[in-house]
């Protein structure tokens, strides 16, 4: 058994001892929920778990699979959530249909409520979307970073349809602080993908707010997207401070060109030595487009008494072997460690390695420049 096969078997068994959820799966995590349902149902159906829903029927014992729908109004007792999730997750579909009567108003099972919305057994599946579109507009901004996520990767399932059409009302027509909320606050990145396409079709952020989230997401496709909105929102005096704050390359590079677009060329020259390879392309670019020439620049660094960590690799990436080699190789013998290194990798660019030069770099001091010449030497 695999380490992973075993782990989800004690998240079971913990459950039915009452652990509560938070301490069995990582509930941040979509795909957590969807397997929890599965693999409840394994267990109940395999003998390893065989828990008791006397709390639905009043009854307990054996008698309890003989549950009928109406016996959901039969409650003697509220069930603690460890309980609840396992009714909900259970292979009998009138157990979960009556644990669904008790999942209103907690919103720690919100998500298994998620799931029991695509559920092949139609009243079940009935009355969970009854619950979702009850639950979700009032749902606290902690319970919807959990449930939005489980609900956009059930959209895919056979009976996905309506769960989709509910989270589309509740992302672009809803609250847009809900929409705010998921878009900053949400750690699953195709949820902050899906609200950034819902804010954007809404107009809810100015370039400024759009530049804000390009530069702080981690998700490189809301980054790209809020980018280039921020750029076309024709606001430069506000977006492209930020934009070249960021510490995502793509992201610097957008504020990068966003310079052409607001005729600030000759700003784009301190890009040239960025440690993000696109980030630098995009400085190029602009400088030319403002009549400068980044190769006499990069020329220019390298042969200065304080030459940049990256202009070497730069020259490498636009100049000229014949005429540039020379001096990317003299900056394999001086300047600091990352000069060294850079250096090495530009001659590589310009394909003019010398294996000699290269084996002796093999023994210098500092890892980056060994690390670059042997990726000269050997690829």
């Amino acid at each position: 058994m695999t380490h992973e096969a075993e782990s989800r078997r004690a998240a079971v068994r913990r459950l039915e001892r009452g652990t509560p959820l938070y301490r069995v799966l990582d509930v941040t995590r979509p795909k957590a929920w969807t397997r929890l349902d599965g693999d409840v149902r394994h267990a109940v159906r395999h003998g390893a778990l065989a828990p008791s829903h006397g709390w639905l029927t009043g009854v307990h014992g054996p008698g309890w699979r003989g549950l009928w729908d109406r016996a959901a109004d039969r409650v003697r007792e509220t069930p603690d959530e460890a309980r609840l999730a396992l009714a909900l997750c259970d292979p009998d579909g009138r157990i979960r249909q009556a644990a669904l009567a008790h999942a209103a108003g907690r919103p720690e099972v919100l998500s298994l409520v998620a799931v029991r919305a695509t559920d092949w057994v139609q009243p079940v599946r009935a009355r969970a979307l009854r619950l979702l579109r009850e639950a979700l507009p009032g749902a606290s901004a902690e319970t919807l970073a959990v449930t939005v996520p489980v609900m956009l990767r059930l959209g895919g399932r056979l009976r996905g349809g309506p769960i989709v059409e509910l989270l589309d009302g509740l992302l672009r027509a809803g609250d847009a602080a809900r929409v705010t909320t998921l878009l900053l606050g949400c750690r699953d990145g195709a949820t902050r993908r899906a609200a950034l396409s819902a804010a954007l079709d809404r107009g809810l952020y100015d370039g400024l707010g759009l530049a804000l989230v390009a530069a702080g997401d981690p998700d490189p496709a809301v980054q790209e997207r809020a980018a280039s909105a921020a750029v076309a929102a024709d606001e430069a005096d506000s977006t492209v401070p930020v934009l070249l704050g960021s510490r995502f390359g793509r992201v610097r590079a957008a504020g990068v060109t966003a310079l052409r677009g607001a005729g600030r060329h000759a700003e784009a020259e301190p890009y040239l030595y960025d440690r993000s390879g696109r980030t630098r392309a995009c400085a190029r670019w602009v400088l030319r487009q403002g009549g400068h020439d980044p190769v006499a620049a990069y020329r220019a660094a390298c042969t200065g008494p304080d030459v940049p960590d990256r202009a070497p690799l730069g020259l490498g990436e636009c100049g000229t072997r014949s005429v540039d080699a020379p001096l990317l190789r003299e900056l394999t013998e001086r300047g600091g460690g990352r000069v060294r290194a850079s250096a090495v990798a530009g001659l590589r660019l310009l394909d003019a390695v010398e294996p000699a030069r290269m084996r002796a770099l093999l023994d210098d001091p500092e890892p980056g420049v060994v690390r670059e010449a042997r990726r000269a030497l050997y690829g």
